[in-house]
């Protein structure tokens, strides 16, 4: 069972939790997610299966779209209202200081991740020292807000605003900044992943909905294919007398191709095919005389025998 699961996670489980429960309900060994969702987070969370797994890089390095509350008055140790209250206070913010301040959040800048979190120095995990009580200095992290946006205000101290960002953003201390400027403190109250890359909250599936389709044998029919999160990538299709040559993981010229030729840009990203079967993925090199496509990462093998012919 190779593809994805586009999984609509609740709020409470860990997010390997949640990939544990796919596992025993599908049967398959190699199961993976992209990008972590906290467990009073919910949303979108793909799971990835068989050689699905071989792309989940590539979603976790995609944009995120996330619905979040945050509310004034308040700072806890986790910035989020799980964690211990260090301050609070009687907060009054208007609508047009909120979006005033997201304003000053918005495109490129620097981050420096919570010490609740699963980032790793000298070996350990950030929380596990945390939870001593131990405080350690944070190296900042290049970060990209897209997209920052009040959705809604609920007077006097609590609002929702939708992020879209890069990899690697902690909403949770882009709410707590947002309530150090302010005055009042903030944290984020819940949390929400809209989409992850190509994935979107309006065809996820819950858990409930996957026990059932289990239960009935149409598990299958929850799968969506493994080229599902490359449809920004545009395809060619090798040649069958090259096929063997792909596989091998060799570069490719325009006469092993079935494909028009086409102006690529350098480093741009292709799939490649054999009739309907992904095999892996190429980028375009212009560096080369002639031009070559450099395989990145190849999804099956020189042995394989399910590539179907044109």
């Amino acid at each position: 069972m190779d593809g994805f699961i586009n999984l609509l996670k609740p709020v409470g489980p860990t997010s390997s939790q949640v990939v544990n429960r796919v596992r025993r309900l599908t049967g398959n060994k190699k199961v993976g997610h992209t990008g972590t969702l906290d467990p009073g987070a919910s949303g979108v969370l793909p799971i990835c299966l068989g050689k699905a797994t071989k792309l989940s890089a590539l979603i976790t390095n995609s944009g995120k779209v996330y619905s979040a509350e945050i509310t004034f008055g308040v700072t806890t140790d986790t910035q989020d209202k799980y964690g211990k209250v260090l301050k609070e206070c009687r907060a009054n913010i208007k609508k047009e200081r909120i979006e005033e301040l997201l304003q000053e959040f918005k495109g490129p800048q620097r981050q420096i991740p919570p010490m609740y979190s699963a980032i790793k120095q000298g070996g350990v995990k950030l929380y596990e020292l945390a939870r001593k009580g131990i405080e350690v200095e944070r190296k900042a992290r290049d970060i990209e807000i897209y997209r920052l946006e009040l959705a809604d205000y609920f007077p006097p101290d609590r609002a929702v605003i939708e992020i879209e960002c890069s990899k690697g953003t902690y909403i949770r201390t882009l709410c707590h900044d947002i309530g150090i400027m302010s005055g009042y403190g903030a944290i984020m109250s819940s949390l929400t992943r809209l989409s992850a890359g190509e994935f979107r909250l309006d065809n996820a599936v819950t858990l409930v909905e996957l026990e059932n389709a289990k239960s009935q044998g149409k598990l299958d029919r929850m799968m969506l294919p493994i080229d599902y999160p490359l449809k920004h990538m545009p395809k060619v299709f090798v040649k069958d007398s090259s096929l063997k040559y792909a596989l091998n993981g060799n570069r490719l010229y325009a006469h092993n191709l079935a494909t028009n030729s086409v102006d690529y840009n350098h480093g741009q990203q292709l799939r490649l095919y054999n009739g309907h079967t992904l095999l892996g993925i190429y980028s375009y090199n212009c560096d080369t005389q002639p031009p070559c496509f450099r395989i990145q990462m190849l999804l099956t093998d020189a042995d394989a025998q399910s590539v179907k012919k044109p």
